[in-house]
């Protein structure tokens, strides 16, 4: 396998000779016992903290801990180095700490010469030595082990790719003393104290065999394969190998921008968000890259290529990269003609945050290629220890590991290590950034390229003042679109939160890219020298622009945008949201998204824009894995997870956003006994957690669904599912009650949604609605529905038991102190929070006090000029409240919102009061009368609110209403709706096909 010259060899040349291993001679000389975090502690003395992009760490060697000489990997290169998180509860029995896996790789050279290539590349290093076998480092006990797996190994190789699924290693391509390795993806299952090697069967055609590529899991769901050699040329493919659906089978990407040309020995890595970097490599030519490359996926399935900002310090191949937080780590990498990369471009650092490059001294802005001196290098000779390719990287929180890899003709044997310290510094350099920036009496300068994942976009922009809540643009989705796979959780894939996890990396993140915009700001401010305006960073909402397809693409120029509208209506002739702030900081963006109600003709799935600056970019995000969803990894690759608690039966029967159907036969897929348990585990949790619940952001918040369960399916599937392979793991979903009546499926909707608050009993929350009551639900549909479809006896006792469940639902939300989240309203009794926390549960409608009754059942005044407290069409003793009590009860309690559910609203969703109170409403199409679109709010972790709209779906082209089947099914709800017409819709009444609202737009 030659190392620098050109790839004009063919498979037989490329192979690795089978021959002894030889001794080189060692870089890290005796092994002593050391942690890696004294290595750490040895290292030079860190500068103080500083504003802005650190510099690249240099790197230590770490002495670890040989028990035997066999123990230790030894010499070698062009093998793999994995980071598996930590197996069971630290210090219960069985806990295995986070490790290093090292695989294969060839352990000598050819001849055992050193000697270099000539710079017309004919000769080459050819390696030898290739080995399958496995060995771990234990970063707690900093101590080397051989593993000896049981099942059949892979067969020698190097050049291969691995990465980590959970616990387990998947390893796959690579070249060794036969040629090219067979394209087999094996697995390396570390969950139990023995390993076990798996071969995975993957139907159909896939990438083949290759080595020089690269292979990251991408959202802790897609097996990514890019590029490499197939022993005749490079290769710019890209293929993915979804795990949470099976059979498993690999399928070929065409993804949209412009992409990597083709290349081998790059490197990539995938961000906590789902984003992977690809970065070097070399191309046809045999000339080193220096490019890097973003590829993400869209939520319609699209998947888009994105260059990276910045100007990287060196091109190179054959290197070694890794994300620690938002900053990929490159270490080494060869030039060709047997040069390696030297002086302080052999260590650098992608901060995507930022979107600039940055060496072992500063931000770059010109390649920095040249010959290793003390001079060159700052007089830090630490570098040397980088100088390397054909090496092998992995992190572990915020430590960076290195392995082996060859320099100069000589094999390598030592474990280097560094430590990110850009995310302990984020703080302190924020504050000093923030001063720094003030001082300039400037603001801040737009940057030209955003590039970062959502949370750290939203904190690039400081958050109001006072955390203020900030009402965002309202976006609905696309009819049309590419369909998922199905996502269920029992397919997911499990990944143990380390020490430090998802969330303190994305934090770290959002808090860094604040420190670096600020700091940006205050040097282009001093270089500018002047006083007068500049440019303004973009609004959070500005990481992607949308596009008339609906596109949002990461890594473009942001164009210059308005930040404010006087305009306080929302207006049915130019079909924008717009409104003035409502106190400071406190504003909704002057722009709705909504799409054509046709299902077909040129308008299908049409976008239409309405006066959006930029929205919440999750459109580009892939979604990733919640890191508490594996208290052991499990099989993910070969098995499913067995659907053994009902809870994971409920979720993989029904949370398909995109699959789901109505059933064939009405009969519910559950037994009584079934609902029994489910009812128990819900309660158990309900009883556990306080009256008004104590949130934090970001939550995504949905109104009144009504057994209406496409609609719920359909927002999951628009705006991100509660699952390990959704959104749960970044975002809290918050309902706010009425899950049964009117609709069809009830049972549905409210068994979906407490399966999910038993399996993340700490994300999803839900509080009671006015229906969740037996003398309410006996009438408008649910003990229908349960006698309907489960049988008298069994539908009888099942609705008891729904009720009695009920009654321990909490009753209210508070989010970040801000915002109250309730059904009804305040009606004329609740003045403070206090009062519902004082509620005792469980608690009936019929023992429960006018405080229950107001929080349940009031409803604001027709509009913010009746103030007051009138009478409610709704009932006897029921009133509505007008904006005045709004404002005092928001002034009681320091708060600046109020999010409530129960009234069907036009556009689902309505603000009253001047912004203080927003109605919301999920349910399309109330009782199939309504017309009304249904809304989510998402409210971003800055406490920016986002109404997010679907519109009700026309009726099908050829009516089902006309089919027998249908009539017979819709006949009883079709009566009690007849019977008992529902709540009119709020605001003006709507004639049938009334186009001037949103729902029709």
């Amino acid at each position: 396998m030659d190392v620098d010259s050109p790839m004009a060899t063919e498979q037989s040349s490329e192979s690795i000779n089978e021959t002894p291993p030889t001794e080189p001679q060692s870089s890290s000389g005796e092994a002593s016992p050391a942690l890696a975090a004294e290595a750490v502690a040895a290292a030079p003395a860190t500068p103080p903290a500083i504003a802005g992009p650190r510099p690249a760490p240099t790197y230590s060697v770490v002495n670890a801990i040989l028990e035997k000489k066999e123990d230790g990997p030894g010499c070698r290169c062009g093998h793999t180095l994995t980071a598996v998180p930590a197996v069971g509860e630290e210090g219960s029995a069985g806990y295995i700490g986070p490790r290093l896996i090292l695989f294969g790789g060839a352990t000598a050279l050819e001849g055992n010469s050193a000697t270099p290539p000539s710079t017309a590349g004919s000769a080459g290093i050819r390696l030898a030595g290739a080995t399958a076998d496995v060995h771990c480092y234990d970063v707690l006990s900093n101590k080397w082990s051989r593993l000896t797996p049981l099942g059949e190994p892979p067969s020698p190789r190097a050049a291969h790719v691995a990465t980590a699924v959970g616990t387990m290693v998947v390893i796959q391509g690579g070249i060794g003393p036969a040629g090219l390795s067979a394209e087999d993806l094996h697995v390396l299952d570390l969950t139990q104290q023995k390993p076990r090697w798996h071969r995975v069967v993957v139907q159909g055609p896939g990438p083949g065999p290759r080595y020089g590529h690269v292979m990251a899991l991408v959202g802790q769901r897609f097996l990514l394969t890019i590029g490499g050699n197939d022993g005749k040329r490079p290769l710019a493919d890209v293929w993915a190998l979804d795990t949470a659906a099976k059979p498993y089978e690999w399928r070929k990407l065409e993804p949209e921008g412009e992409g990597p040309p083709p290349c081998m020995y790059a490197t990539a890595s995938a961000r906590s968000d789902g984003l992977l970097l690809l970065c070097g490599g070399r191309d046809a030519n045999s000339v080193p890259l220096s490019s890097a490359y973003g590829l993400a996926k869209h939520r319609d399935g699209r998947w888009e290529w994105a260059i990276a900002p910045g100007v990287s310090p060196s091109p190179r191949y054959q290197h070694a990269a890794v994300f620690v937080n938002a900053r990929l780590h490159v270490s080494g990498g060869a030039l060709g003609g047997g040069r390696m990369v030297e002086d302080s471009s052999s260590i650098a650092v992608l901060d995507t945050a930022a979107g600039v490059w940055c060496d072992t001294k500063s931000v770059v802005t010109t390649p920095r290629t040249g010959r290793y001196s003390a001079d060159a290098a700052g007089g830090d000779a630490a570098v040397e220890l980088t100088r390397r390719c054909r090496h092998a990287a992995a992190a572990v929180g915020d430590l960076i590991f290195i392995y082996g890899g060859l320099r100069g003709g000589v094999l390598l044997d030592d474990l280097l290590v560094a430590e990110d310290l850009a995310a302990a510094e984020t703080t302190t350099a924020a504050s000093h950034a923030a001063a720094a920036a003030a001082a300039t009496n400037n603001q801040v300068p737009r940057s030209s390229y955003l590039y970062t994942d959502e949370r750290s976009r939203q904190a690039a922009e400081a958050a109001p003042d006072g955390g203020a809540v900030v009402l965002g643009t309202p976006v609905a989705p696309p009819v049309n679109g590419d369909m998922y796979t199905d996502i269920s959780p029992e397919n997911a894939v499990g990944q143990r939160r380390l020490t430090k996890g998802v969330e303190y990396l994305v934090e770290a993140s959002a808090a860094e890219a604040e420190a670096i915009s600020a700091t940006l700001a205050a040097v282009k401010a001093r270089q500018n020298g002047t006083t007068g305006e500049m440019e303004q960073l973009p609004d959070r909402d500005g990481g992607s622009e949308a596009t008339p397809s609906g596109k949002q693409t990461s890594l473009i120029k942001v164009p210059e945008t308005a930040v404010g509208n006087s305009n306080n209506n929302v207006s049915s002739s130019s079909n924008a949201v717009v409104v003035t702030p409502l106190v400071p900081g406190v504003r909704l963006h002057h722009r709705a998204v909504v799409v054509a109600a046709e299902t077909g003709g040129v308008l299908g799935g049409m976008v239409r824009q309405l006066s959006i600056d930029q929205f919440e970019n999750e459109g580009r995000r892939v979604s990733y894995g919640t890191p508490e969803s594996a208290t052991a990894a499990r099989k993910l690759l070969d098995r499913q997870m067995s659907i053994n608690s009902v809870p994971k039966k409920v979720i993989a029967h029904l949370l398909k956003p995109r699959g789901w159907k109505p059933p064939v036969r009405r009969q519910f897929f559950l037994d009584c006994n079934e609902i029994a348990d489910l009812c128990d585990s819900a309660e158990h949790i309900f009883s556990s957690e306080p009256s008004v619940l104590q949130l934090k952001a970001p939550v995504k918040i949905f109104g009144d669904l009504h057994g209406q369960f496409g609609d719920l399916m359909r927002l999951f599937d628009e705006y991100g599912a509660p699952s390990t392979a959704g959104d749960i793991a970044y975002i809290d979903y918050l309902f706010l009650g009425d899950y049964v009546d009117r609709g069809q499926h009830s049972l549905e909707t409210i068994s979906l949604l407490l399966a999910l608050k038993v399996e993340y009993p700490n994300n999803v929350h839900l509080i009671r609605g006015n229906h969740e009551a037996a003398d309410i639900n006996a009438l408008f549909g649910f003990r229908i529905e349960c006698i309907e479809r489960m049988g008298e006896r069994d539908g009888i006792w099942t609705w008891h038991r729904m009720n009695r469940l009920f009654n321990w639902l909490p009753l209210a939300a508070l989010i970040e102190k801000k915002i109250i989240c309730m059904h009804g309203g305040i009606g004329r009794s609740i003045n403070h929070v206090e009062q519902i926390e004082n509620l005792q549960r469980p608690i009936t409608m019929e023992a429960g006090s006018v405080v229950l009754m107001d929080l349940l059942w009031s409803d604001p005044t027709e509009n913010d000029s009746v103030e007051g407290l009138r009478p409610n069409a709704r009932g006897p003793g029921l009133v509505t409240f007008g904006p005045d009590r709004v404002m005092e009860f928001c002034n009681n309690n320091d708060l600046q919102l109020i999010v409530r559910a129960h009234e069907c609203v036009m556009d689902g969703f309505e603000r009253f009061a001047q912004g203080h109170l927003i109605t919301l409403f999920s349910a399309t199409n109330y009782c199939g009368t309504a017309n009304n679109a249904g809304a989510i709010l998402v409210l971003g972790r800055d406490l920016v609110v986002v109404p997010k709209l679907i519109h009700p779906l026309p009726p099908a082209i050829t009516s089902p209403e006309t089919s027998p089947e249908r009539h017979l099914e819709d006949t009883w709800m079709q009566e009690l709706n007849a019977n008992r017409p529902p709540t009119p819709t709020r605001g003006r009444p709507q004639v049938a096909n009334d186009r001037g609202s949103l729902a029709w737009i």
